[in-house]
Formats: C-alpha cells, structure tokens, sequence
C-alpha cells in the first residue's frame, strides 16, 4: 500500500474508522497512524476522535473504533 491508495480510500468513503482502515489494506495501526499523518501534515485528511461514551462505564472503548479520519480536500 502506498500513500496515494490511502488517500484514494479516504475520498471514496469520505470518513472511515482507524479498524475500518487495517481491515480493507490488512495493516496494523500503527503503521496507518504514520501514513495518515502524512495525509493529515499535508492537509488531505483530519483525524476525529468520537468524544460521547459508548453508554457504559468501563471506560475501554477501542481506539481503533474511536478514531475517524475523514478526507478534507
């Protein structure tokens, strides 16, 4: 996988969770983290975060689930 197909992805889909993104290119989340901040450095993505509790009070909701990217440009 290469910058330009992340990128790709993300204009397609317009917003997409980190888990989202290791299932469709097979790669683990640090790796996409690195990649994505390029895209974010350069202004092609934000990243979001889901700010609401899911409804409990465990407090270990997953960060792969919570973490959104969308295409900015």
């Amino acid at each position: 996988m290469i910058l330009s197909d992340l990128r790709s992805y993300l204009k397609e889909r317009k917003s997409v969770t980190l888990r989202d993104l290791m299932l469709h290119f097979d790669t683990d989340a640090e790796a996409l983290r690195g990649m994505l901040q390029v895209l974010v450095t350069k202004g092609y993505v934000t990243k979001n975060s889901v700010k609401e509790a899911c409804g409990t009070s465990c407090c270990k909701c997953d960060s792969t689930l919570t973490e959104i990217y969308e295409y900015a440009k």
